[in-house]
């Protein structure tokens, strides 16, 4: 349906999660799934950065202290061990020096590179709130587009085709970066992102259009970079069951001249299926993708709605 991306993203993760031994009591978290079915798609840039700030392995485990929103990080037996300021530091110097990643994947719960819900403890030793782990704090605030997800977190289905279509999307955009800018390269891209934004956003999907609807003397690379905020803002939402039937009624509207009534009660039927959580998304995106090889749509070929990310993942068969 659309063309794939020429090269492999890119995407930085925790080396522990590539089954590295890095791990505190100098073990790993090897993830089955990152390291088979999507190591065929993504290239890895594994970091660990409590190794890369000199504490070894094994190590004195840390945890993080304080205020819940600027957390230190010190030794869970040895309050005196504050690596926080080394932690910050290196983040500063590695994020640079990533190269042009698509995504980051972190390991839940650790002090270092938790990206949400990592406990934090009270300077008087009482469990408080939860925070961010020190190096994926400056890692997201550095690269606020980039597409960032946890282990634990890409095991809700999804979650992690939210994750790796927006890889995707990132790595098509930085691709289309790479080259001189034109105002019709953006509007193409924009054209191929449509019901992909659609679905995950009717308000942006109206804010994109009406952002490039005049391009006429304006500051185009200005706009290139609003419009990437704006887009990866809008698909970091996730999609429901209803915007994905709305979509679903939108692409079958350019079939209703080609297809007889007892097709079109046949997707009516799976897509009606899909909304009552009877069947997968998988289903009614067959039979569309089915129909649409019969009777060809320029425009509805290029969407990349309906093929975001390589199918042999089968990440929209459990969605």
């Amino acid at each position: 349906m659309i063309e794939s991306a020429q090269t492999k993203p890119l995407v930085g993760i925790s080396s522990c999660l590539l089954g590295q031994q890095v791990r505190f009591d100098g073990g790993h978290k090897k993830d089955g799934w990152i390291t088979g079915p999507l190591a065929e798609f993504f290239d890895y840039v594994p970091v660990c950065p409590e190794v890369a700030i000199g504490l070894g392995v094994p190590r004195p485990t840390i945890h993080l202290v304080g205020d819940p929103e600027r957390p230190r990080a010190v030794g869970s037996r040895d309050p005196s061990l504050d690596v926080t300021s080394r932690l910050e530091s290196f983040a500063r110097q590695q994020v640079p020096l990533l190269g042009e990643i698509s995504g980051y994947i972190l390991k839940s719960k650790s002090p270092s590179c938790g990206m949400a819900r990592v406990p934090v403890t009270s300077d008087k030793g009482m469990p408080a709130k939860v925070g961010v782990g020190i190096y994926a704090r400056v890692l997201m605030e550095r690269k606020p587009l980039l597409p960032v997800e946890e282990d634990g977190r890409l095991n809700d289905a999804v979650l992690r085709e939210n994750f790796v279509t927006r890889v995707y999307v990132l790595h098509r955009w930085q691709q289309l970066r790479a080259g001189r800018l034109t105002a019709a390269k953006l509007i193409d891209f924009h054209s191929r992102q449509k019901y992909l934004v659609m679905a995950h956003s009717q308000a942006a999907y109206q804010r994109l259009g009406q952002m490039l609807a005049h391009l006429k003397q304006v500051d185009l690379e200005a706009v290139a970079d609003m419009y990437a905020a704006e887009l990866m803002t809008a698909l970091a939402r996730r999609v429901t069951r209803r915007r994905h039937v709305n979509v679903l009624h939108h692409v079958m509207g350019y079939l209703k001249d080609h297809i007889d009534a007892g097709d079109k009660a046949e997707l009516i039927a799976s897509i009606e299926a899909y909304r009552r959580e009877e069947v997968a998304l998988v289903v009614p995106m067959t039979l569309l993708r089915h129909h649409l090889r019969r009777h060809p749509d320029p425009y509805m070929q290029q969407q990349v709605y309906l093929a975001p990310h390589p199918e042999k993942l089968a990440l929209r068969g459990a969605i």
